[in-house]
């Protein structure tokens, strides 16, 4: 995986920022089994380890954030549909299709995090469910086939999460991003979408699933670090010695904040450390931030033109601050900056 993403997503990574991720880097990335890479061998896939798992984050991250982006709210879904089928047959051949790489999903799971104001509204209805409201990011749109959607069941206050066919009953607008515009990421409006109850994944408690959600968010995740990488590698081929300086100066500490975050994600007991994950990720925000500000300033003028990497990279690590941003994580962000 590292060599495809330094030799075939790097090259064009300014290019997709502009135009898109196409259709055939996703092909692509079926073909080297990264579609289903975290389902058992049960579904063809490769099973693969927590940390095997994070090399891959890296590693995408670091040769195309836009593809990454895309890639990973697909990558999750078929470990977390394959643990909910606790052994049982998939029931449904999309979700046979989606375990074995072949089906193509996209993730809009962030709404439930702004209920009650806005959600997604899941009403049950004869033989499933019916799905209406507003999806406010859905990334890779034009390249999904199936949405994994979280809606809320408001009158039992509980979370349905349901894998649901893109189909004439969805009307998307593109969302025109300063950062990751080529994610193909649009708002998406549901009017009365139905899914049938083989469809859906799990039912759970509203205040379970802010929950996990909290505890999930609270990380700094490996696309922060394989971006790290990528900006690091830049400023080390810098011309100016100062560049290379604060390549030199930074590498170690972005290192520290990688082996921090991880072994307190791993803990057994990784809850208990909190504040620490919350921590750990807000500076792992600023390194990113630092480093991509070196390199723009040691490019002078030529860095604000679109074919240099590092008006690319500086967007990007701004866009990382607030993806996947909770209640908490801003305000330890804005603690930090007050």
């Amino acid at each position: 995986m590292a060599r495809f993403a330094q030799t075939t997503l790097k090259p064009r990574m300014l290019h997709t920022d502009s135009e898109g991720v196409p259709t055939a880097i996703i092909s692509m990335l079926g073909r080297a089994g990264a579609l289903n890479h975290l389902a058992s061998p049960r579904f063809g896939g490769a099973g693969l380890a927590k940390a095997e798992d994070r090399r891959v984050h890296e590693h995408l991250a670091a040769g195309c954030l836009n593809t990454w982006l895309i890639w990973a709210q697909h990558a999750s879904i078929a470990a977390r549909v394959e643990a909910a089928l606790e052994g049982a047959d998939p029931g449904h051949d999309l979700i046979d299709g989606l375990l074995r790489g072949r089906v193509f999903a996209g993730a809009a799971l962030s709404d439930v995090r702004h209920y009650p104001e806005r959600f997604i509204a899941a009403d049950r209805a004869k033989g499933g469910w019916q799905f209406r409201g507003t999806v406010s990011w859905a990334s890779g749109w034009g390249l999904n086939e199936v949405l994994l959607i979280a809606g809320v069941d408001a009158v039992r206050e509980q979370v349905v999460l349901a894998l649901v066919p893109i189909s004439e009953r969805f009307t998307a607008s593109p969302l025109h991003l300063a950062a990751l515009g080529g994610s193909r990421t649009f708002r998406v409006d549901l009017d009365g979408v139905f899914v049938e109850d083989s469809l859906v994944i799990s039912i759970e408690p509203l205040a379970a699933w802010q929950s996990k959600d909290d505890q999930t968010a609270v990380d700094a995740k490996p696309h922060l670090f394989g971006l790290a990488a990528a900006v690091l590698e830049e400023l080390r081929n810098e011309p100016h010695a100062l560049a290379r300086d604060a390549a030199a100066a930074w590498a170690p500490r972005v290192e520290e904040l990688r082996s921090q975050a991880y072994a307190l994600a791993d803990a057994g007991d990784a809850s208990n450390f909190y504040a620490e994950r919350l921590g750990v990720r807000v500076q792992t925000g600023e390194a990113l931030s630092t480093i991509s500000k070196a390199l723009l300033v040691a490019r002078a003028g030529r860095s604000l033109q679109r074919n240099d990497s590092a008006q690319y990279y500086l967007r990007s690590a701004h866009f990382l601050l607030v993806q996947a941003q909770t209640d908490a994580v801003r305000a330890a962000q804005l603690a930090r900056l007050g």
